[in-house]
């Protein structure tokens, strides 16, 4: 009977815990469809992994750029991660979807609602986004600058380096870090170049004024011999 007891107590626990958000950080498990995107392109793949953890710990501008750039309603991306308990990543991915389709971000929510058992890569696919099309790698470059206004750094992949070719090998970094300045393993061209000319002049001046004493001796001597 103590068993029975506490083991419902036990159960009971959970259940408010569950309800009220007890825990720490949210996992694949937390989410209502689990975490597996399977776009079909691992660098995709990862970098939607990573906005699980920025959106999950910095929701306000995660929100707030799915609704200023990918043109989602606030109310509805706010239910995706509340409510129905979406991961970041799927939020993002369909929002960006539907961007390049010009369709609402709701309609590929609702696809993906209804098909999140195939994976993204099919989904985008139904919905006429085919690997390695020109629209997919469009989704892959609004990546970057998503993460550019977030101040999150990104590393780029082959492809994508073409798009961005002055950031094509840089580790990831949080936008603004300075670079290391590059080591100087000589003096500056102008400043030698400057001391050539100093030391060139002084010693044309030095030179003149010599020759010039010479020859001025050189005259007095033979007009004092006239």
């Amino acid at each position: 009977m103590a068993m029975t007891w506490r083991a419902r107590m036990g159960a009971l626990l959970v259940a408010a815990a569950a309800t009220l958000g007890w825990g720490t950080t949210a996992s694949a498990q937390d989410y209502t469809f689990g975490w597996n995107p399977r776009t079909g392109d691992v660098w995709v793949d990862t970098w939607l992994s990573d906005m699980n953890r920025y959106g999950a710990r910095y929701r306000d501008p995660f929100v707030d750029e799915m609704v200023r750039y990918y043109g989602a309603p606030r109310d509805l991306v706010n239910d995706l991660l509340g409510e129905r308990r979406w991961a970041p990543g799927d939020v993002y991915f369909a929002c960006a979807i539907a961007s390049v389709l010009g369709r609402p971000c709701r309609y590929v929510a609702d696809v993906w609602e209804r098909d999140h058992a195939q994976g993204w890569g099919a989904v985008a696919q139904g919905l006429g986004i085919k690997p390695g099309s020109p629209e997919f790698h469009r989704l892959k470059k609004g990546f970057v600058p998503s993460y550019d206004r977030w101040g999150r750094g990104i590393t780029l992949d082959n492809e994508l380096s073409r798009d961005f070719p002055g950031r094509a090998k840089e580790p990831a970094r949080p936008k603004g870090q300075a670079t290391a300045p590059a080591k100087k393993h000589a003096a500056p061209a102008g400043q030698s170049n400057g001391q050539g000319k100093g030391n060139g002049h002084d010693s044309g001046k030095a030179k003149g004024q010599g020759q010039g004493q010479d020859s001025g001796k050189a005259k007095g001597q033979d007009k004092g011999k006239g």
